[in-house]
Formats: C-alpha cells, sequence, structure tokens
C-alpha cells in the first residue's frame, strides 16, 4: 500500500483507499460495499470541502472590510446610474438578492465583533461599607423584556428582598439572582429608602446592561431544569381581574384547552408556566391547583400573611412588584377563587356551607396533566364521542360518516326491550333482550346510557363499544353528555366532539329551516338552540377535545372525516393517567 505524506489530503486519501479493495472470496460483497460508498461523488466533494475550510483556517484569515454590505450598495447603486452590460445585469441582481445582502450583514457582524454585548467598566464608586465577601455585583443585559423578578419590603428589617424569579426570564438566564437576595443599588442608585414601585420603575426604565449591587442570601435557591409537567386548562384566567396574584403584570393570562407547561411548583400557591406554542421564553404566574380548588374566600388587611390557613402556609408576600410596565400595590386576597369559576353555586344549600371538590365538575375543574399520545397499530382504536346541542342532529352525521366508510368505522350496537321487527336481525340494527335482562344489566352498571321511549327500554352497553373495537374498527358514538363520566378512561381513551349548529347572532340573517317540518325557525327557536349550546359548553366545555361548528351537512361530515382521519395518524394531549404504566 502506498505511503501517504503528511500533505496529502483527505480526498486524496480517500482515492488511495478505493483503489487498495481488492474483492476476495470471503469479503466479496463488503469489498464492494466499501468501494461504492468510496467511489460516492458526494463523499468526495465533502471530503475536498473540509480541506479547504482547514486550509483556510490554518492561514488565519482576517476581514479585508468591515463593511461590505454598505460597499456592496454602493456597487449595486453606482451601476443603476448608466446603462448596464449583459454581466453588470447580472451583477446587480446578485447583490440586491435578500439572500447576498443577509450573508454580507452576517460577515459585517463578525468582523466588527459586535456581536457580544459590550458592557461598560464597573464604577469606582461603590459604597465599601459592606464586607466584600458579603456583596456581589451582578451585571445583567437585557433589553425590552422584564428582568423576570419580583421585589417585596421585608416588614422586620425593611430590606428589599427578591421574591420570585420568574423562569425564562433574564434574571433566570443569567443564574446570578435569587430568590431572598437583599437588593441595595441599582446601576449606582442607591434603593435602601426607595418603595419597591420606584424600585420596579427604576429597572423597567434600565435598558442594555443593568449592574445590581447584592447581598447574597444565606443559601442561594437552586437553578432548578425547567420541569416537563403539562397542564390542560379547564378554565379561563385574566390576570388584570385577579386580585389575589402578587404581580398582575406577572401572571399569565389562558383560556380553557390550552396546554401549559408549569415549569415550577416550587410556590405552593402560585405556580410558574409557559403555554406550549408560545415563542416567549419568560414564565408567567398562574394559581394552583390547590389554591384554585379553595373554596374559602377571605380579605385579609395589608401586612397580614395568610399563616393560619392551611393552604397558606407558604403563601406569598402581601406585595410582590415588578419591573413589568405598571405594578401592583394592593391588598392581599386570599382565597377568591369562585368569581373565576362559571356560575359557582352553593351545593349545600345553605349559607356558608362547603362543597367537596368534583374534578368532573366544571365549577371545580382546575387543570388535568396531559402528555402525548400517538395511536400504535397494536392498539384498539379509540372511542369518538360525539354530543350534540339543540338541532345538531348529530345522529344523522354519525351515519352518513359510517355509511361512506363501514370498514373502518361502526356504531355500538344498543339494546332495546321492544320487539323485534320482520326486516331486522339481531345484532345488526338492535341487540333484542327482555325487561328482566335489560333491568338485571342496568343494575350491573353495564350502560353508559339508558332510557325509556313509548314504554320501551333502549341503551348502549360498554360491552357493545368494545365489540367494535376488537374488530380493530373506530366506534363512533353519540350520547348525552352526561356518559363522558363514564367514558373518560384509560380503555377507551375517548376523543370528545362538539357539534354545534351555527345559529345567526341576529336578523337580517339567512332564514334557517326545521329538518323536520321544513319550517323557518323562529327568533324563539334559534335562542332556544343558543341557549342549549352554551349551557352544554358551559357544563361539559372542559371535557371536549374539539367544537365543530356545523354549517350544512356536507361540510360537517367533510370535517369529521378529517377528524377521524389525523386521530389515526397524528400526536394528540391526553390525560397522564391514560398512559401511564
Amino acid at each position: 500500500m502506498p505511503v501517504l505524506s503528511a500533505g496529502t489530503g483527505l480526498h486524496e486519501t480517500l482515492a488511495l483507499l478505493t483503489s487498495q479493495l481488492r474483492p476476495d472470496a470471503n469479503h466479496k460483497e463488503d469489498m464492494v460495499f466499501l468501494k461504492d460508498i468510496f467511489s460516492e461523488k458526494s463523499l468526495g466533494y465533502l471530503m475536498k470541502i473540509h480541506e479547504k475550510l482547514r486550509q483556510y483556517e490554518r492561514q488565519s484569515p482576517t476581514p479585508v472590510l468591515h463593511s461590505a454590505a454598505s460597499l456592496a450598495e454602493d456597487v449595486a447603486e453606482e451601476l443603476q446610474s448608466g446603462p448596464m452590460s449583459v454581466e453588470e445585469k447580472e451583477l446587480l441582481q446578485l447583490l440586491t438578492s435578500p439572500h447576498l445582502k443577509a450573508v454580507l450583514s452576517v460577515h459585517d457582524t463578525v468582523a466588527q465583533k459586535n456581536f457580544d454585548p459590550v458592557l461598560p467598566p464597573l464604577p469606582d464608586d461603590f459604597e465599601d461599607e459592606l464586607d466584600e465577601e458579603s456583596v456581589k455585583i451582578v451585571r445583567l443585559v437585557k433589553n425590552k423584556e422584564p428582568l423576570g423578578a419580583t421585589i417585596r419590603r421585608d416588614e422586620s428589617t425593611g430590606s428589599v428582598i427578591v421574591a420570585r424569579i420568574m423562569r425564562g426570564g433574564a434574571a433566570d438566564r443569567s443564574g446570578l439572582v435569587h430568590v431572598g437576595d437583599e437588593l441595595r443599588e441599582v446601576n449606582g442608585i442607591s434603593i435602601i429608602h426607595k418603595r419597591p414601585d420606584e424600585i420596579s420603575q427604576l429597572l423597567s426604565q434600565s435598558q442594555g446592561s443593568i449592574t445590581l449591587k447584592i447581598i447574597p442570601a444565606i443559601k442561594e435557591e437552586d437553578h432548578l431544569k425547567e420541569s416537563k409537567v403539562y397542564m390542560r386548562a379547564m378554565f379561563d384566567y385574566i390576570p388584570a381581574e385577579d386580585k389575589a396574584t402578587p404581580c398582575q403584570e406577572a401572571g399569565l393570562p389562558f383560556k380553557r384547552g390550552d396546554i401549559l407547561q408549569v415549569v415550577t411548583q416550587d410556590d405552593p400557591t402560585w405556580w410558574q408556566a409557559k403555554r406550549v406554542g408560545d415563542s416567549n421564553l419568560r414564565a408567567g404566574l398562574i394559581p394552583s391547583k390547590l389554591f384554585q380548588e379553595s373554596p374559602k374566600p377571605s380579605i385579609l388587611p395589608p401586612g397580614v400573611l395568610p399563616s393560619a390557613h392551611p393552604l397558606f402556609s407558604l403563601a406569598c408576600p402581601p406585595t410582590e412588584d415588578c419591573d413589568c410596565e405598571g405594578y401592583f400595590n394592593g391588598q392581599y386576597i386570599a382565597g377568591l377563587r369562585r368569581s373565576f369559576r362559571l356560575s359557582r353555586k352553593d351545593r349545600s344549600g345553605s349559607p356558608g356551607g362547603e362543597a367537596t371538590p368534583d374534578p368532573t365538575d366544571p365549577d371545580f375543574a382546575t387543570y388535568e396533566e396531559v402528555t402525548r399520545y400517538q395511536h400504535r397499530p397494536n392498539e384498539r382504536p379509540r372511542l369518538v364521542v360525539l354530543i350534540g346541542s339543540l338541532g345538531a342532529r348529530i345522529n344523522e352525521l354519525k351515519q352518513k360518516v359510517i355509511a361512506e366508510n363501514p370498514h373502518r368505522y361502526a356504531v355500538a350496537v344498543p339494546h332495546t326491550t321492544r320487539p323485534k321487527k320482520p326486516h331486522e336481525k339481531e345484532g345488526v340494527e338492535y341487540h333484542f333482550v327482555t325487561k328482566q335482562a335489560f333491568d338485571t344489566d342496568t343494575l350491573s352498571n353495564k350502560f353508559i346510557e339508558h332510557g325509556e321511549y313509548k314504554e320501551n327500554q333502549y341503551g348502549t352497553s360498554i360491552e357493545a363499544i368494545r365489540s367494535v373495537q376488537a374488530k380493530n374498527k373506530m366506534c363512533i358514538v353519540d350520547v348525552q353528555p352526561e356518559a363522558l363520566k363514564t367514558l373518560r378512561t384509560s380503555e377507551f381513551k375517548p376523543y370528545v366532539i362538539f357539534v354545534k349548529p351555527r345559529i345567526p347572532e341576529s336578523r337580517p340573517a339567512p332564514i334557517l329551516y326545521c329538518p323536520t317540518t321544513h319550517m323557518p325557525l323562529s327568533d324563539e327557536d334559534l335562542q332556544e338552540m343558543r341557549q342549549s349550546a352554551q349551557q352544554m359548553d358551559q357544563q361539559y366545555g372542559h371535557m371536549v377535545d374539539r367544537v365543530l361548528i356545523k354549517e350544512d351537512s356536507a361540510s360537517a361530515c367533510a370535517e369529521l372525516r378529517g377528524i377521524l382521519e389525523r386521530l389515526e395518524r397524528e400526536t394528540f394531549w391526553v390525560p397522564l393517567s391514560w398512559v401511564r404504566t
């Protein structure tokens, strides 16, 4: 084999290796495989590019000029000042293309070395009345974003203390500021005798670099990694309307159904969270599950901590101020959760009576821990549950979709006590059973729902759903929403679709007709349909995965088909308990 010199390039080495490959009887296939790989043109090109970059690196290149972008603009302007040849037109097109402009801009940034923030020198006039080991000088760089920390005044010492660090904010990313640190100066200005709101304003007005003089806490908070806890919000939250929050401007607004990543639960009263999909790196405050479910509202006087209440043994201080725009400096209101729920009513029926929290009750629903889930080929298909408000006609919608593809979708065959008609078959239209057998199954809780019509009993059983899924078909059921409490289990992993008709807000609007009588719907009919949809949304909306607005039968069927297809191939958020082994 030829001897390689120190100056031999990678692509030359590759060529020599290729020439030395000699297929033999024992390893013929391996040698042919290696030769094919080494002979690939793309691999050779990569080797040559690697060599050129290494050669260029060894030359220790320095920029010829620091303003290539402006030079390119000057050349382009000069070219446009007179008639151009074909070559000049091509050059102008290259110089004015956005891609080349971006490359030249990056070149100038690197050449000028202005990609790092330039920090001013430390001032020489810092007070040294404190021991050097007890003082920490922290320099942070922030743009228009808040610092991401709240402060409070210690009632006993009067010191200004860092009360909270918002995960993902400038202070948290630096790792230099911790909860409990005492703040002494901001940009050389003593804040010992300033009010918290004045300090917050000073911080918010500071741009670029901020220099803080800090006395570190005795035990610094560990810089914890963000947790991977995800919660589905089951209620709407507006921080500006919550007087109990330590800092309204640091609150995170969200809507029911939003997925929240809870990054810290260190404070049992106020969690820090981000909305999944948000580009904002800084976390915001949300009420904890324990705090949101607190049934007792009580207003405390300023400066008094609710330490006697078990929920607030580690509660927030009466006031926290941050460097967000504006600040909150009012009373601390403990509990006050009822105003954020949907038309709460006293469950006991007596003044001051307490209700036992029920997670499936929308008045008590707060957060549900969730995780990502994708259906696997070896698993039974997910159950699809349709619920509908007045006028939605979900049975008709279900039957049309199943009729289009009976090999993939099926209905759970219901049970009935009525006599079988001549054209009907057992197990096709219904399971025909005696009244005694039906009553026995009812007492054994075998039905997800049941009822009586014209003195005959009807019901849909759990076994009927399992029978469809055992055939590897997706079972579609339309039920009364009360059945959701039974169906929301890890066995069925139901995907709940709330179907409601599109109803015009006011006249004049397209006239809607009753599909049964074909008569125009009156204003009273439309109002009843609106109230039905609103009531169902209030009572069961927190258990709904998708809302389908039914314009007409054809478009609703097409939308439902799309949902069913995505269920088999896409990833969805489901309760963690459904997939936990």
